[in-house]
């Protein structure tokens, strides 16, 4: 019995022949993404400007009334809340935006928490509080700007790694394809107003590192191609290591984004916008492993002499260009 290959031994495709136009739409997409952030902005979460979380127990019904309940605590004149399943079907979390004038006068946050659970032991016999818990504007801004440095770092420090293992080209074309995902992600969540919390931080980590990964190996075979093919034409020679290691880049995105689909289907909505941030994430950061990172290499100047020593080796050597592609 064949094992099944999604990519055949000789496939041939010529990535790099298309890399302007790839290129050309992924400069649109990510300015339009940047317009998106300025203009609508990110529908920020309580962990990021500050709020309340109500944990309660619906002990009478099976399930929680999540659309009853969204009505009813809307209109209490707080603002919409978000409202999520927490553990079994009859738990939920109710998230708040803190109210306007609270960080002069904290009663207020406390004011429209006995509001809300004063409605919900009224309309709802037998609802148990299980918590509240508050978190102030000050904590918010620190949780903030402690996510906007981590994905600062990570990808500063990945880049240095990059530069120490390969060459500073490699460096660059890493880091740009790690800002490149990590923009359209931010116009992704600006376009849909799905709530920007700490789940998303740890996916836009998570998606820095599986781009990372797809990027490394396919920079990998490029620096071996460079020390075997060193009279190779240098986009034919990205193209070889692209197609050398494209089996196993698809398999790896495929596998991926099945279970990240299921977790979107069937998952509980309270990891929703990270499945959907992660599987954004692997789809683009699987497009700029081969159309970002690769044509960077071209640009900066990178040819198939560049890392080894010009004295030949005295073996036979694959010679190509553009033109034995594809």
């Amino acid at each position: 019995m064949k094992l099944l290959k999604l990519v055949p031994d000789d496939t041939n495709l010529p990535f790099l022949k298309w890399r302007n136009v790839a290129i050309g739409f992924s400069i649109l997409l990510t300015i339009g993404a940047m317009v998106l952030v300025a203009q609508r902005g990110l529908n920020f979460g309580v962990d990021f400007v500050g709020g309340q979380m109500i944990r309660t127990t619906f002990t009478q019904t099976a399930d929680a009334p999540i659309s009853e309940l969204r009505d009813k605590v809307g209109a209490l004149g707080y603002g919409d809340p978000t409202i999520q399943r927490f553990g079994q079907p009859n738990e939920v979390s109710i998230r708040m935006k803190l109210p306007e004038g609270s960080g002069e006068d904290p009663e207020l946050a406390n004011k429209m928490a006995d509001r809300i659970t004063d409605m919900l032991k009224a309309d709802y016999p037998g609802v148990r509080i299980d918590g509240v818990d508050s978190v102030s504007g000050k904590v918010s801004e620190e949780l903030l700007s402690k996510g906007v440095w981590s994905l600062v770092g990570a990808m500063i420090a990945i880049s240095i790694y990059i530069w120490v293992r390969f060459e500073w080209q490699f460096g660059v074309g890493a880091l740009l394809s790690l800002v490149h995902d990590i923009v359209l992600t931010f116009g992704f969540f600006a376009l849909t107003q799905l709530e920007f919390n700490l789940n998303i931080v740890a996916a836009l980590l998570t998606i820095i590192g599986y781009s990372l990964n797809d990027t490394i190996v396919v920079y990998d075979r490029i620096r071996e191609n460079l020390k075997k093919f060193r009279k190779m034409d240098i986009i034919a020679l990205l193209d070889l290591s692209i197609n050398e290691t494209l089996a196993r880049t698809v398999m790896t995105s495929l596998t991926t984004i099945t279970a990240l689909t299921a977790l979107l289907i069937w998952g509980p909505d309270v990891i929703f916008g990270f499945a959907a941030a992660m599987t954004l994430g692997v789809v683009i950061g699987t497009y700029s492993s081969v159309y970002m990172a690769g044509p960077v290499l071209v640009w900066l100047k990178v040819a198939s002499d560049s890392f080894v020593p010009a004295e030949s080796t005295g073996k036979a050597e694959r010679v190509g260009g553009p033109e034995e592609i594809g």
